[in-house]
């Protein structure tokens, strides 16, 4: 059986200063760096054992990178990602050497974008789900088919489907296997990579139901990144909102779509659907592109696209700091805006 975790008052993970940048390389025989891709930028957060963290923003603002440089699947350039295992213990997995990661590597999952590619086509579901439990050495045989039975039950698909190949799937199906793989090793951490971006909005609502159901019958520990805050809204405690590698607005839920501060957060809410036509405001378009996180602007990152932005946005960067209690921003003038949220309805299943 898959045994819920143990719920504790200490934070599960905590990222401070979370680096990852790329060199840009120029020439074919003498390689010389040219400049830097700044894909994460001194990022830092905690979540809490149980919680989900939602973390939002464009295409290309590093929010993927930061989840990859979290589970250990990319080497961060630098900072700390001081992660609490099972014993109590708090150990830095950005600086663990690969044969030290392997240990974590059942308490620290993730699911990926992607259910086409994430599947390989030429393995059967019982070889998918089963493989992690074959290299850790967990089980074989008859109880190997028994767990990977259980797991497909458990992310409502039946066990006979585990002779079948992926292409017999729908995309819904195999987001669905892709979370039973990820539950094989019965992790507390799960970095969900836009789990639901690929899906069809109905199907959306079936895997983020899921997903909550797991959470609370296993006590899993999200961090859910996403794009579309109105997906955000239904599944996460609190919502980090990151700009080109940095976060310019961190806080509760509710407080942050009814109580934006930042600009950029203001112009995101305004996409989100509203199916109240009294609700419904004009939607901000930002002028521009996302900036270049090769090239990135003086100042505030963000002020090329803000229209509330003065001379000291392009001079000097903001720090990250609390607005309000438990509620961060970027932005100089944070204090003196007034921004339009979205009022949020009532927390329940999709």
């Amino acid at each position: 059986m898959i045994e819920p975790a143990t719920a504790t008052t200490r934070p599960l993970l905590q990222v401070q200063n979370l680096v990852k940048h790329y060199p840009i390389v120029k020439g074919a025989l003498f390689k010389k760096q040219v400049g830097t891709v700044r894909a994460v930028d001194d990022v830092s957060f905690t979540i809490d054992e149980g919680e989900t963290l939602g973390l939002v923003g464009e295409s290309g603002c590093g929010k993927t990178t930061a989840g990859r440089c979290i589970v250990r699947a990319i080497q961060p350039t630098g900072g700390s990602i001081q992660y609490r295992d099972a014993t109590g213990d708090e150990v830095d997995v950005a600086t663990l050497e690969p044969s030290q990661l392997r240990p974590l590597r059942r308490e620290i999952q993730m699911v990926f974008q992607d259910p086409y590619s994430s599947l390989d086509p030429r393995m059967r579901i019982s070889d998918i789900v089963g493989e992690p439990l074959m290299v850790n050495h967990v089980a074989a045989g008859r109880e190997l088919r028994d767990r990977v039975a259980e797991l497909l039950r458990r992310v409502g698909l039946r066990p006979e489907y585990m002779t079948r190949y992926p292409h017999a799937f729908s995309g819904g199906e195999r987001q669905r296997i892709g979370i039973a793989r990820a539950l094989a090793l019965n992790p507390r951490f799960i970095v969900a990579d836009e789990p639901v971006s690929a899906l069809d909005v109905s199907v959306q609502a079936q895997i983020l139901n899921l997903l909550q159901e797991l959470q609370q019958q296993l006590h899993l520990t999200y961090l859910f990144i996403a794009h579309d805050l109105s997906v955000v809204e239904h599944i996460s405690n609190r919502v980090a909102v990151m700009y080109v590698g940095k976060i310019v607005e961190m806080a509760e839920t509710e407080e942050l779509y009814g109580n934006p501060k930042h600009p950029y957060t203001q112009a995101l809410l305004s996409a989100v659907p509203k199916p109240d036509p009294r609700l419904r405001s004009k939607r901000i378009l930002l002028r521009g592109e996302v900036a270049d996180a090769s090239n990135v602007p003086s100042g505030c990152y963000f002020h090329p696209r803000c229209s509330y932005a003065d001379d000291r946005c392009s001079r000097q960067a903001p720090q990250l700091e609390e607005n309000a209690t438990g509620h961060l921003v970027s932005c100089h003038r944070a204090t003196e805006l007034s921004l339009v949220g979205v009022p949020m309805g009532p927390r329940v299943s999709i």
